[in-house]
């Protein structure tokens, strides 16, 4: 554990940044954009970095909306992560200007005290994880290479240091037939809608076969472009997740058979697409405990995770298979109040409770990652759960 003094430290440097921290959450979510195409919320960032003597790579790995922030010259290396990108038309409804604002201020308060602790922090702002995978481009491009821990929090509606999330993979089916006058000849077209159609309900007759905590949902693009007119095209999306990468893949089999055989029944033709989505979340534990303290010292106490809730993806996953990582949730609301992606929550990402929550993940942050700096024993120990995860 790190000295109270250091603690109180770090803390008071964010509660000095408040304002500013507000303001910038406040921001984001008033300007809602898209993934890959966070111009002004990733400026805001550079902008109060640089504010604060910390220069920001902006673009950064081969993107132009992601960033890095640098403090420290040398030894260990944690990295804390941002996210600021929107949902269409629900705007910031899974809280992402919280998530940016709490890792900016938890590693303005780290910078201060790289150096005295010999390690090193960086902020790294990472675009579209609303299904853009922007980390996974980040690890590609060797963000993360020299990096020897990695963490965010992500707001919830409750504490949760180690909850899990699921693998996904999104498939795109596209169903060619032949069109025809729906009245006069409709015997001589081949309905592409149909097919699609006929997928989604056979994929609902083999929900009985996967396993708990799975999930396929999907929806149609393209049902055709008049109502006297057998569609010729249709165009429907999946996706498909699950707590690991084998069921996953059995899952995502399941389903592009579903497409064939709707498409022989039909007389149609389909192509299908793929795209391997996120990988699930392996959070470290030992990491994760750390939080906990931190986060229970601050006055708020927080389980590893809660079986009555369901949980999503991100891309997080994906860097918690390169380093030791962890993604915990901290309540913007009341339990049960609202959750990630829906309009109510989306007011809560802007409330003085949600407000609240951002500054007190960026001090539990801010703590984690310093003793993750001075302590060789708990990078020992996350480094050897890790190692054990990743054989397993």
């Amino acid at each position: 554990m790190i000295s109270s003094d250091l603690a109180n430290r770090l803390d008071a440097v964010i509660d000095s940044r408040r304002v500013e921290l507000h303001e910038l959450a406040r921001s984001i979510h008033g300007s809602p954009e898209l993934a890959f195409a966070e111009h002004r919320a990733s400026a805001w960032i550079v902008e109060l970095c640089s504010r604060h003597g910390r220069p920001t790579e902006r673009p950064f790995g081969g993107l132009d909306t992601a960033l890095a922030a640098r403090a420290g010259k040398s030894g260990p290396h944690v990295a804390v992560l941002a996210e600021y990108d929107a949902l269409p038309e629900i705007g910031h409804a899974c809280g992402h200007n919280l998530i940016a604002a709490g890792a900016v201020g938890a590693f303005l308060a780290l910078a201060t005290v790289a150096d005295e602790l010999g390690g090193r922090v960086t902020l790294v702002g990472t675009p579209a994880e609303e299904g853009g995978g922007g980390k996974i481009k980040l690890l590609e491009a060797g963000a993360f290479r020299d990096v020897d821990a990695a963490m965010m929090f992500h707001p919830f509606d409750r504490d949760l240091v180690a909850h899990p999330t699921l693998a996904t993979y999104w498939l795109e089916m596209t169903f060619k037939g032949r069109p025809a006058h729906a009245a006069v000849a409709p015997h001589d077209g081949a309905s592409a809608l149909t097919a699609c159609m006929d997928t989604f309900r056979l994929v609902d007759g083999q929900r009985v076969h996967f396993r708990d905590g799975v999930r396929v949902h999907g929806f149609i693009k393209d049902g055709g472009e008049a109502v006297n007119i057998i569609p010729e095209r249709a165009v429907c999306q999946f996706s498909v997740r699950s707590f690991d990468l084998g069921e996953l893949e059995r899952v995502r089999a399941i389903v592009e058979r579903c497409a064939r055989a709707a498409a022989m029944a039909s007389d149609v033709e389909v192509s299908i697409e793929s795209r391997q989505g996120y990988r699930n979340m392996r959070n470290n534990l030992p990491m994760a405990e750390r939080f906990a303290a931190h986060l229970e010292s601050l006055g708020r106490s927080a389980v590893l995770t809660d079986p009555d809730v369901g949980t999503g993806s991100t891309d997080m996953g994906d860097v918690s298979y390169a380093v030791p990582a962890i993604h915990p949730w901290l309540a913007i609301c009341d339990r049960g109040e609202a959750l990630c992606h829906q309009r109510r929550f989306a007011e809560c990402a802007v409330s003085e409770r949600g407000l609240d929550s951002m500054i007190l993940a960026a001090k539990a942050m801010a703590r984690t990652a310093a003793e993750l700096l001075v302590d060789p024993e708990l990078r020992r120990s996350a480094k050897s759960f890790f190692d054990a995860s990743t054989a397993g």
